[in-house]
């Protein structure tokens, strides 16, 4: 594992002559209450420009859909975008996320095959400290409902992210729990011990992120299981900003992991 220097944003002429063999394919996703247009289209557009096979997803986390689907609706999602990447001809996959989308990246690469994960600012991990303190009493409405066979009445219950503290969420019970839920098979370090060790993982780390964020991220980068390729980024930006600030480094290092036999 190597940990890398913080890159400039502008591209080098070096990285934007660099031909793409075999072609990657890579499915962008979102931060909470985002969208394909806030903070990841940078990153998806400069991915195309480059010859990259781009499936940019609004997920169910995104401010449209407000948790309109489970886990595992989200793992099929992702399960289509890359089917289509690959039908377009993209040889080597990869999956990228910013905040609770580099959450999602995780679990998905730890429990599907795929070429390597990009975990931007990775956050919303609901087994953190404060995620279940925030949000106990709407968890513990939501078992409580699903118990009484409500699970499927869509209500409002309670989202919880660091720079907007608690906010209102209508979604179903059932599907409530499959995101929010301490225990839920969505925990992150679940996802980093689970991955394989075949999978590398680039895993950026703004150095002027949230400060819970920025306590717990080396811990759980130690976590993850040794590959050669696997490779800590620190930018010195803000969360909002990682997934512009990190084009060059995600373009070169998708670039060396599709290159490697």
């Amino acid at each position: 594992m190597t940990l890398a220097a913080t890159v400039p944003l502008l591209l080098p002429s070096s990285v934007l002559a660099q031909s793409v063999s075999p072609v990657p394919g890579v499915v962008v996703m979102h931060g909470k209450g985002g969208s394909p247009q806030r903070h990841v289209n940078e990153l998806a557009a400069a991915l195309a420009s480059q010859g990259y096979k781009v499936a940019n997803l609004e997920m169910p986390w995104s401010g449209q859909r407000e948790y309109d689907a489970p886990l595992d609706a989200a793992e099929k999602q992702v399960d289509e975008a890359i089917a289509s990447l690959r039908s377009q001809g993209a040889a080597k996959v990869f999956v990228a996320g910013h905040s609770q989308g580099g959450l999602f990246a995780l679990y998905y690469a730890s429990r599907h095959t795929v070429d390597g994960a990009i975990a931007l600012a990775p956050g919303g991990d609901p087994g953190s400290a404060t995620p279940r303190e925030k949000l106990a009493d709407a968890v513990q409405k939501a078992h409580t409902l699903v118990a009484e066979g409500k699970g499927n009445d869509k209500v409002q219950l309670a989202d919880y992210e660091g720079s907007k503290g608690t906010t209102p969420l209508h979604t179903t019970p059932a599907i409530y729990l499959t995101w929010f839920d301490p225990n839920s098979a969505l925990g992150m370090l679940a996802s980093i011990q689970r991955m394989p060790a075949t999978t590398p993982v680039l895993y950026v780390a703004p150095r002027n992120d949230y400060p819970a964020l920025v306590r717990i991220n080396p811990s759980l980068f130690a976590a993850l299981p040794r590959h050669p390729l696997t490779q800590y980024y620190e930018p010195s930006v803000s969360h909002l900003r990682a997934p512009t600030a990190s084009i060059p480094e995600v373009l070169e290092w998708t670039r060396a992991v599709s290159a490697a036999r």
